[in-house]
């Protein structure tokens, strides 16, 4: 089942149009209407263009039309230079004409208010009622550069691509960091195949962009800003079918510190907000992500330039003691791997060195480059060579133009004679340096990338490098059923979620629900002493605060005062609530304390939750998400990269803890997720892990259920 929108044809209309309306369109400076019908003159569209403005004949040279009734039928593309109040019927009357897309720079729409919001839903009913494209509202436009088509109110430089160069294609949901984007990327000699801003989103999304990128011979990087994804599946969708092109995707995408968060009935549900989610979800699917607009602009330019991205293990040549040392902490600070390369294990770069100068990473040359400059071809050369580099740094100081003229020649020369199949990146650790403009094209033109700053460079190499270890295989098992659940609706209390989960190999203590203090004592008796007596209702989401939980009974008669007296707790906490009945446990011992939860969001679908719990969970938030298409191995892999991980594998002499059973337990989770969608959110909360060996128990239980 295909979850496009649209196809690459309708796009077309919007992205590659033969003819164009400028509604609105205008001879005033500064008037919307007037610079996008300037952009439209100055790069010569070669199609057709239909000004409409009931107050001029002539613009530009060109045929004024009264009204949109007047336009002839079945213009590609309308462009809404207009304010809000005239746009829907306006797009009522272009799609009467038959016009294929309208672009609608005005805002106002569903960001305003109950008004915008209604005549936004009344813009999508036209579009999805007459197979139309709309742009916007609230937008910026689009701008193909390839086609020298700027269909923006911004005034626009277009570059160009020439023919076979690599470029990013660029879809924003803010029209400005769209346009700043490119601004960016020019520069630096990366060039911009298209660039879409959708705002408001009414009618066409940034997932629909993507699909019709994907299958853009010209654009090879997909750069993104967006806010909202608001139709997940669709744009995993188009994520995928990005990655099997192999065109990395590139996302800056700002929430993680939003505080307005769903409310959540289990603590699980609470925890994994939605950022968090939808970045455990897309990481999944090799979106690269981005931290920053300058992050994003320095990912997009490694990624577009260089021919194949950086792996992990990173190489470093370098020309002093003290930058070396930095870059060590530089490094570990960004999550950068630098491969251990010594005079022993690396006979290839000690043949290019000098004897003065031990092989190391990074290698530090000192002064000698100045006078013996053929030493960063050789060693640059060598280290590409080298089958452990997954990408190489030439850290250099700039200086002046007579220290660049020794320099960036030679370094140039490494890549002249074609791709070594890994990313050389110049970067300067002098910024402010003066350094010709000639020697950094020259580096770009044989694809190395130039930064000014070693931080920036070694920040985007990490984004990079990253998703080389991540191992996307969907390695999940079946889907696991749980029998039973098409009967339970609401908050499940733990008793029944222990009898449900059970089944399915959740381990849980040996425990006996019990409706009367005599048949708790029965129980006790049954599964031997001590015991835990748990107080059990739907309405009791947390048990301890309530008195709810009595700890460490050791005889019948204990058992019995401890119901009469956790009945008694339970209505002075709140009178409203009434007991199904007491949950009679087995003590277990202690060991150390994880939450492991699973939620089932509407539009991202199953996620589960794991990391370090107790009193310190919701301060310290140590936590991690999986997705439910991972394998063990790729489990433990993630809880090793917690805070805390050290706990996991033995901290000072503590026995390494069986992080092997925990991670069958997520997996376990992820299948029971996958298996019936209307289990909301789960809450195992304690899990105890004991030492390697002696498995996972988890104490408590609660199920939220449509």
């Amino acid at each position: 089942m295909t979850t496009r929108r649209f196809t690459n044809e309708q796009i077309d209309r919007l992205l590659r149009p033969k003819s164009v309306a400028v509604i609105g369109a205008s001879d005033r400076h500064g008037a919307l209407g007037c610079t996008l019908l300037n952009n439209l003159v100055q790069y010569e569209f070669d199609g057709d263009i239909y000004p409409v403005n009931p107050k001029r004949d002539e613009l530009q040279g060109l045929k004024v039309y009264k009204g949109v009734d007047e336009l002839p039928d079945n213009i590609d593309c309308a462009v809404l230079a207009i304010p809000r109040p005239f746009v829907v019927e306006t797009v009522r009357g272009l799609a009467a004409k038959g016009c294929g897309a309208v672009v609608i720079y005005a805002a106002g729409f569903s960001e305003a208010g109950e008004e915008g919001a209604r005549d936004q839903a009344e813009l999508a009913k036209i579009a999805a009622d007459n197979g139309m494209i709309i742009e916007g509202p609230n937008c910026l436009g689009c701008t193909n550069y390839v086609a020298r088509i700027p269909l923006t109110f911004v005034e626009t430089n277009m570059q160009t691509p020439p023919e076979g160069a690599r470029a990013v294609g660029v879809a924003s949901q803010s029209g400005a960091l769209a346009a700043v984007l490119a601004t960016t990327l020019h520069p630096r000699g990366c060039y911009v195949s298209t660039s879409v801003s959708t705002g408001n989103e009414a009618a066409s999304g940034v997932e629909d962009y993507v699909e019709w990128l994907v299958d853009d011979p010209a654009t090879h990087v997909i750069a993104m800003y967006v806010e909202n994804l608001r139709r997940p599946q669709a744009f995993i969708a188009a994520a995928r079918r990005a990655r099997a092109a192999g065109k990395p995707i590139v996302m800056l995408h700002p929430g993680k510190s939003d505080k307005a968060q769903e409310s959540a009935a289990t603590h699980t549900g609470a925890m994994a907000g939605d950022y968090a989610l939808m970045k455990a979800k897309l990481s999944r699917e090799g979106i690269i992500f981005a931290d920053t607009l300058e992050e994003l602009a320095d990912i997009a330019t490694i990624a577009v330039t260089c021919s194949s991205l950086p792996g992990a293990n990173m190489a470093v040549l370098g020309e002093s003691g003290a930058l070396r040392g930095l870059a060590f902490d530089l490094a570990e600070d960004v999550g950068l791997d630098l491969v251990d390369l010594n005079d022993e294990n690396s006979p290839n770069l000690r043949a290019v060195l000098p004897d003065i100068v031990p092989v190391s990473n990074p290698t530090d040359i000192t002064a000698l480059g100045l006078s013996e400059p053929e030493i960063y071809t050789n060693l640059l050369t060598a280290l590409l060579e080298d089958e452990r580099v997954g990408s190489v740094v030439a850290s250099i100081i700039q200086s002046d133009p007579i220290t660049c003229k020794i320099k960036f020649p030679v370094i140039q020369k490494v890549l002249e004679g074609g791709d070594l199949g890994k990313p050389l990146v110049f970067a300067g650790v002098d910024e402010g340096a003066t350094v010709p403009q000639d020697y950094i094209d020259g580096l770009r033109a044989v694809g190395i990338p130039y930064f000014a700053s070693t931080e920036r460079a070694y920040r985007a190499i990490a984004r990079l490098a990253d998703l080389s270890k991540r191992d996307l295989t969907d390695r999940s098992g079946e889907p696991l059923k749980v029998p039973g659940i098409e009967n339970e609706h609401g908050v499940i209390p733990e008793y029944r979620a222990k009898d449900l989960l059970r089944p399915l190999g959740v381990p849980f203590p040996d425990s006996t629900f019990a409706a009367t203090a005599d048949d708790a004592a029965k129980a006790a008796d049954a599964l031997g002493y001590p015991v835990v007596m748990k107080a059990q209702a739907a309405a009791l989401g947390h048990k301890s605060d309530a008195g709810g939980v009595i700890l460490n009974l050791k005889s019948a008669d204990e058992v019995r005062e401890a119901f009469t007296r956790m009945y008694g707790n339970v209505a002075n906490y709140d009178s409203s609530i009434s007991l199904d009945g007491v949950l009679v446990e087995k003590m277990g011992t202690m060991g150390t304390e994880m939450i492991v939860g699973a939620k089932h969001d509407p539009q991202w679908g199953p996620v589960v939750l794991a990391g370090f719990g107790g009193v310190t969970a919701e301060i310290l938030k140590d936590v991690k998400l999986f997705t439910t298409d991972l394998g063990v191995e790729q489990v433990k892999e993630g809880l090793l990269q917690l805070q805390q991980a050290p706990l996991l594998t033995g901290w000072r002499g503590s026995p390494a803890l069986d992080v092997d059973a925990l991670a069958e337990m997520i997996v376990t989770m992820g299948r029971i997720m996958e298996g019936n969608p209307s289990i909301r959110e789960v809450d195992l909360n304690p899990v105890i892990v004991y030492p390697k060996g002696e498995g996972v128990i988890a104490l408590d239980a609660l199920m939220l259920v449509d």
